[in-house]
């Protein structure tokens, strides 16, 4: 079996388990013995379903996003019905953000609970399989009750949690950082394979071409819109900074020991880019060197468009970063079929689900636990600020290693 991800493979169990399932919901709708629609709702706990179970919790993460922002935007009246929660920094408007920690406090103990219960799951025939695959009558109730006991809690246990999920969610957001990296170097793997060179040649030319294109129209637009006068030294410092690191990255990518290629440095100049103007685009209105519209907290189109972009963003970052287990394994990947095997390690992804609910806090509440957000706005804040641009240096530290390494560290093998 090849080393790069067998998407044949799950593609064909996929379409196997929705024409089960479709099977099953049609013979339901007929007055049959042998699938009623009672069964169907059961087969969840009967047989372990992996690959739709963790599109569930992913359904359970948006449904605590949703909740997050509307309890924080419209929740401010009926938050005050609760006594305990009143003394909240003496502001009736801090209800909204701490609302927000509660029912990330919530998710976090739903998808702790889960990790610990099903983490060193290795295959299918444990038990623990089909606690992480079915049950969801249980879990359902178990998840309830995880998002409305947060709220019963006093104040000040939900502001100790707010400052253990500022480094979960830097956690969260190194644990991302890293499966980034390694999809990069799993795609230019991909296309570098004997087997894909030469079907991949042109790709392997256009892609890396294209990237450094959009760099450098990014470098340009950011000086054009951030730097509007020679004041804004903070934003030049950003954006020329970020070149810096882009031009670095790529001389050490091109040299004739580490020979990367442009593939990876290129999609990770992109990336880089990408870091620097969110950066700048979560500074506060309140900053004059940003010309381009941002979050104003009015339902104009603009402000609903950033917020859904970046409210989806979490949600997708949360589960591709959960299933990309492989990125931080130590051990060689077993080439060998193995159907008793897991699709994807189910502790993991449940331990990035909760980093992940600690992050979407942050998020909401830019990053300070006493912050006020405006309505429809996310991620804003000198705090989110720097948290992204120090995320952006990481990023080029921990690609740039990953490059040079093998060659500071000479008697280290790096094969596994």
């Amino acid at each position: 079996m090849p080393k790069q991800y067998n998407l044949y493979l799950v593609h064909s169990e996929k379409l196997f388990l929705i024409r089960k399932w479709n099977r099953c919901l049609a013979l339901a709708a007929m007055p049959s013995d042998e699938c009623t629609a009672s069964s169907c709702i059961c087969l969840s706990c009967q047989g372990p379903n992996p690959m739709i179970a963790r599109y569930i919790y992913g359904i359970l993460f948006l449904l605590t996003n949703i909740l997050a922002w509307t309890t924080r935007d419209y929740s401010q009246r009926a938050l005050t019905d609760l006594h305990h929660l009143k003394r909240c920094e003496d502001d009736a408007n801090c209800l909204g953000s701490e609302s927000v920690l509660r029912l990330s406090f919530g998710c976090f103990m739903f998808f702790f609970v889960m990790f610990m219960t099903t983490v060193g799951t290795s295959r299918k025939d444990d038990p623990r399989d089909r606690w992480h695959s079915g049950w969801w009558p249980v879990k359902s109730i178990l998840w309830i009750t995880f998002t409305i006991v947060p709220f019963f809690l006093p104040s000040v246990v939900i502001q100790l949690y707010g400052e253990i999920a500022r480094f979960g969610a830097g956690i969260f957001l190194l644990v991302q950082l890293l499966s980034i990296i390694n999809f990069v170097y799993l795609w230019n793997e991909s296309w570098m394979s004997p087997e894909h060179e030469r079907q991949c040649y042109i790709p392997l030319v256009v892609v890396p071409m294209t990237c450094y294109i959009l760099t450098f129209i990014g470098l340009v637009l950011m000086y054009v819109w951030f730097t509007p006068h020679v004041t804004c030294r903070l934003n030049i410092f950003f954006i020329t900074w970020t070149m810096i690191l882009v031009i670095v990255m790529t001389i050490i990518s091109l040299h004739a020991k580490v020979n990367a290629g442009l593939l990876t440095s290129g999609v990770m100049s992109l990336y880089l880019i990408f870091l620097c103007w969110s950066a700048i685009m979560s500074e506060p209105l309140s900053a004059s060197c940003n010309t381009r519209e941002r979050q104003t907290g009015k339902a104009d189109w603009l402000t609903i468009i950033s917020f859904l972009i970046a409210f989806l963003a979490i949600v997708f970052a949360t589960y591709t970063t959960g299933i990309d287990s492989e990125a931080f394994s130590f051990k060689k990947k077993d080439e060998s079929k193995d159907d008793g095997s897991l699709p994807y390690s189910y502790g993991f992804f449940h331990f990035v689900f909760a980093l992940g609910a600690m992050y979407l806090a942050m998020l909401f509440v830019g990053w300070n636990l006493h912050q006020t957000m405006h309505k429809w706005s996310i991620d804003i804040g000198w705090a989110s600020v720097w948290v992204k641009i120090v995320n952006q240096w990481l990023a080029a530290i921990i690609y740039g290693w990953t490059m040079i390494g093998p060659f500071v560290l000479k008697n280290r093998d790096f094969s596994s």
